[in-house]
């Protein structure tokens, strides 16, 4: 059990350093569960042998391997439909409105898992706002740590228990054609969003001036300072008007008072406070 412990510690220690993600004590559970395999295809006869070997080791495949497996990837389409009301009746509508004489916009989805939240988002506007697709220059941004999972969003195959979670069967059958077991995403939406690596907790490549940022359920795993930090850079990088999108439990409250609520659709999120 002391080694147990000990091996916990240098894994809760790799992750912090390379991510900022904070595993708590209680978490030692998910070691078996989401190093399982990475040990057994490695030759290992368990996630402690395998994280006592890279604790001797540099640096590594390996132990980046180790750390993405330790991200939580929680996604759906459409998760929590709610924002996405939201966009489609009163964000959009407004920023379409604010930016008319510029005819563009630019959207952040971070932290974006296997794609379905850009996805999403990409075909909400062509199933509401078509006319802008056509004639806008419209850059959808999806961005995560995890370079596995982003090659799997890039893909846009899904299988049949991710495609029967949150996308209405309309949906499917218009913008995706099964192949094999899975399901293949068209090429019109695919072609709608560029995946990027990109580590929140750590320094950012330039990014273009957002008009919307959705990092929802993110924050929850940062420590406050991390917080703090990652919000004003996200705050940084938001156009005047531009929308700052969290996840139910999460809130910019103590953390940044120059955001501002703002309320619509039984959704809360977020803008700069013209006071800045």
């Amino acid at each position: 059990m002391a080694s147990d412990s000990l091996e916990f510690e240098y894994l809760r220690n790799l992750v912090y350093q390379h991510t900022a993600i904070v595993l708590e004590p209680a978490q030692s559970y998910l070691v078996d569960s989401r190093l399982g395999d990475i040990a057994r295809h490695n030759g290992f006869p368990s996630p402690v042998h395998l994280l006592t070997q890279l604790r001797q080791q540099p640096f590594q495949t390996l132990h980046r391997k180790v750390i993405e497996a330790m991200t939580t990837n929680e996604t759906t389409f459409f998760r929590d439909i709610t924002p996405f009301e939201a966009l489609r009746k009163a964000v959009l509508p407004n920023l379409i409105e604010q930016r008319a004489n510029e005819r563009r916009l630019n959207i952040w989805c971070a932290a974006c898992s296997t794609g379905q939240e850009p996805y999403s988002f990409a075909i909400m506007l062509q199933e509401n706002f078509q006319d802008i697709v056509n004639k806008w220059p419209i850059r959808i941004i999806a961005s995560d740590v995890a370079r596995e999972v982003l090659d799997r969003a890039r893909s846009g195959l899904y299988t049949q228990l991710e495609v029967n979670r949150g996308l209405p069967v309309q949906l499917l059958v218009k913008y995706f054609r099964q192949q094999g077991r899975e399901w293949q995403l068209s090429d019109s939406i695919r072609k709608m969003v560029e995946f990027r690596e990109v580590n929140l907790a750590q320094p950012w490549a330039p990014l273009p001036s957002m008009d919307i940022i959705m990092v929802r359920n993110v924050l929850i795993y940062f420590n406050v300072e991390t917080k703090r930090e990652i919000l004003r850079k996200m705050r940084e990088v938001l156009r005047p008007g531009g929308y700052l999108f969290l996840g139910t439990a999460e809130t910019t409250l103590n953390l940044d008072g120059k955001f501002v609520q703002v309320h619509s659709d039984r959704t809360t999120y977020f803008q700069v406070s013209p006071k800045g």
